[in-house]
């Protein structure tokens, strides 16, 4: 079996691309701190280029011995993407090194401008390689849901992104957690769930599945046609984050976060105090 498309399709010499420049800029700011907005080189609302920068950074991170273990879908919130300008939600890659444990502990020093939101995580069973994929389908591949949090930050300086911006910065991604109930969709009702996300036990944000682009199963369709037409279908054993269910709310260290989510349960983590 050959390499996969969107592997192949983007090594490229890297010395003579632009988007290249623009990917290594964004890894710098891993370690050396928030970048101004790519306009320079991305307009607002180049898909494809976005999505070129992302995947250029995909394959520079699976050189180095990182492992995908599912996708994350973002600009799910109809609100969000008017304000971005866009029509469409956004994909990132989930690697296994941002999994951090249920109840555990995450350094404020591996952060930049950390926000959480809480989101319904399905586990697939089955492929969904159809560029048709459907609710119904997604139904039938997902094994199970799991109440998530998912830690986003921004590589883009103040959060000033644009829909190229944050797509290129791997939608905005850095850390989540899965809860440790492992729920049968058989039955149950993530269109009308409700979610309540806690700082210390003092509720910052609530909603319900509807947020989540109608319904977490629709979003989850969604990503696996748009992957689907990519070349890079989701597998059988992929996480997928399917979106906030409320607004996003910045984290503040020295705090412990806490979603529950109606019919999957609890989840939560420690956002530590920076060491000294």
């Amino acid at each position: 079996m050959g390499k996969p498309y969107w592997l192949t399709r983007y090594q490229v010499d890297e010395t003579m691309s632009d988007f290249a420049e623009m990917a290594q800029r964004l890894r710098n700011a891993y370690r050396a701190g928030p970048v101004a907005p790519l306009r320079d080189g991305l307009s607002p609302v180049d898909v494809d280029g976005a999505y070129e920068v992302q995947s250029i950074n995909t394959a520079h991170w699976l050189g180095q011995g990182r492992r995908i273990v599912g996708r994350k879908i973002g600009l799910t919130a109809k609100s969000v993407q008017q304000q971005l300008g866009v029509d469409r939600p956004d994909f990132g890659v989930l690697f296994a090194d941002m999994q951090l444990e249920d109840g555990g502990t995450l350094p404020s020093e591996h952060l930049l401008q950390p926000k959480v939101e809480a989101e319904v995580a399905i586990i697939l069973e089955t492929d969904l390689p159809s560029t048709e994929t459907t609710y119904n389908d997604v139904l039938r591949a997902a094994a199970w849901a799991v109440p998530a949090l998912e830690i986003v930050d921004s590589r883009i300086a103040d959060w000033k992104i644009t829909f190229a911006d944050t797509v290129a910065d791997n939608a905005s991604s850095a850390f989540f957690v899965l809860g440790k109930e492992r729920i049968s969709l058989k039955g149950l009702d993530l269109r009308t769930c409700g979610m309540a996300m806690e700082f210390d036990g003092e509720v910052v944000s609530h909603g319900a599945g509807v947020a989540c682009l109608g319904h977490p199963l629709e979003a989850a369709a969604w990503l696996a046609r748009t992957l689907a037409e990519r070349g890079e279908p989701l597998k059988a054993g992929d996480v997928v984050l399917t979106g906030a269910l409320g607004p996003m709310v910045p984290l503040r260290p020295g705090t412990y976060i806490t979603a529950s989510i109606g019919g999957l349960g609890t989840v939560g983590f420690t956002y530590s105090e920076r060491s000294s």
